[in-house]
């Protein structure tokens, strides 16, 4: 039987973690109804899949994407595109709820002028996680990263710009958002495994939403 991770919620705030980046805790955490709602429109076009790395791995998490473009990988290497290769037709557009909650996400942080162009979708089963990487296939890195989290709880490992240092672990709950950007944009960043249990919304899954502004 998964253990009980749950506990009662916080109250939305704002915390600055490092230079260029803050923690938004509980900032979507009412919207997440309609955030899943236009997840799961987006999947029934783009289905989730478990991509294929350039080492030939497999990756652990489930994802798909939204928007003008999005994000990709096989053994031929790393990349944005603006069709799903799984389907041949472009990726679903980007919901009204998921690009207003970004532009506000970012505002918070203090990136007032962010707008995102491709939303990359990722779904945790209970075990998977995304080892130690840095986000810079956007190739215009003046623009922020949004990620959000809904569903499980996860450990958020997050880094320096240097894959050497050890990073620290911060414990990211259901509505919870976290920006990087400025100085920070290229810091290596990863989601330990995620502990089993029972989501009410999601069930036995984290489901994290990254958004970006690619260089087109």
């Amino acid at each position: 039987m998964p253990l009980n991770l749950f506990h009662e919620p916080p109250e939305p705030s704002i915390e600055p973690l490092v230079d260029g980046v803050a923690l938004l805790r509980a900032f979507c955490r009412d919207d997440a109804p309609i955030l899943l709602d236009s997840i799961t429109n987006v999947a029934s076009a783009s289905p989730f899949r478990q991509m294929v790395v350039p080492s030939g791995h497999t990756m652990s998490v489930g994802m798909t994407n939204c928007g003008d473009l999005g994000w990709t990988t096989d053994r031929t290497g790393y990349r944005y595109t603006a069709h799903d290769p799984v389907t041949g037709k472009p990726w679903p557009p980007m919901p009204s709820a998921l690009l207003d909650l970004a532009q506000r996400a970012a505002n918070a942080a203090g990136f007032p002028t962010f707008t995102s162009n491709a939303c990359l979708i990722n779904q945790y089963a209970i075990g998977a996680r995304l080892s130690l990487h840095q986000d810079k296939n956007e190739q215009d890195y003046t623009h922020p990263i949004v990620s959000v989290s809904l569903g499980l709880p996860a450990t958020f490992l997050l880094g320096t710009l240097h894959r050497s240092d050890t990073p620290r672990r911060i414990r990211i709950e259901h509505g919870d958002v976290l920006v990087w950007g400025g100085p920070a944009r290229l810091i290596y960043h990863g989601v330990a495994p995620i502990t089993a249990g029972e989501h009410p919304l999601t069930g036995p899954f984290r489901i994290n939403l990254t958004f970006r502004r690619v260089a087109i």
